[in-house]
Order: structure tokens, then sequence, then C-alpha cells
């Protein structure tokens, strides 16, 4: 059974900054609905850069079939270090729902997706790895159609 996917976001900017440095990126195709949050490291311009280049980089490899290993490995090693703090630092998480049903989630020091079923919390099972020295966490999960037929 395939279901229609819609995905919206909206932006608020920090006070005083003409940038946000959050950056959602939404790539759809005729099999799923690939979204990236990032949260680039700081505020304004830095952190914008670094949201963008996550979500965007993120967002293409994973739309052109890269594994979620290639594309945080290609994060690790592409965003600009900080001359600051001495990091090059953007967290991210992506949910990806295919038409399937079948979900997927990964999160890099973001909070945790809340999932809510019939208006109570449900907990994910989590899984722990490691790639390129960043901790992720990856979630499987399968939507319960039975619910949207009509």
């Amino acid at each position: 059974m395939n279901f229609f996917i819609d995905a919206a976001y909206e932006s608020i900017n920090k006070f005083n900054e003409e940038l946000c440095g959050d950056k959602v990126e939404i790539i759809k195709s005729k099999d799923s609905v690939i979204v990236v949050l990032a949260d680039g490291l700081g505020s304004g311009v830095k952190a914008n850069i670094l949201a963008t280049m996550t979500s965007k980089i993120i967002g293409t490899m994973l739309s052109k079939g890269s594994s979620i290993d290639e594309a945080v490995e290609t994060i690790a090693k592409t965003l600009p270090v900080c001359k600051e703090r001495g990091i090059a630092y953007s967290t991210f998480s992506i949910l990806e729902i295919y038409s399937s049903g079948e979900g997927y989630i990964v999160e890099f020091d973001n909070p945790s997706i809340i999932r809510l079923k019939n208006g109570k919390f449900a907990p994910l099972l989590k899984n722990a790895r490691s790639i390129y020295d960043k901790k992720i966490y990856e979630t499987r999960f399968k939507i319960d159609l039975q619910r949207f037929r009509i």
C-alpha cells in the first residue's frame, strides 16, 4: 500500500541574527522523502554555513544512493574547522520515509525524536554505533498503514 508523504518546515532566526543556524533539507523522490535537520556550531553566518553544508551534503548523498557511513565520513572530512573552538561541528537528524511505509532515522547530537501513538509516547528502539568517530543512533520502523485506511 502506498500513501502520500507531506513535509514542511519553518525556521526562526536567533534574536538580532540575519541568518538561522539551523537548516532543513527536504528531498522528495517517487519512492521516499528524506528530511535532514542540521544545527551548525555557534550562530549567524558561521552556523548557517555549517548547517547548510551538512544538510545539503547528507541529503544529496542519501538521495543518490550513498550509505549513511559515506555521508557521515564526508561531513566529518568536509566541514571547516572553527578557529575559536578548533572543531568542525554540526549536529543532524535524518528521517527517511518510504512509500512502502518503512522508515529510517539517524540522529547525531540532536535531541531525540519523539514518537507519539494515539497521543501517547511510544519509544523507538535505537541502535548506537560509531562512524568516523561520530556516535550516531539509528532506528528502523514500519508505519502502521492500517490506521490510514478509509
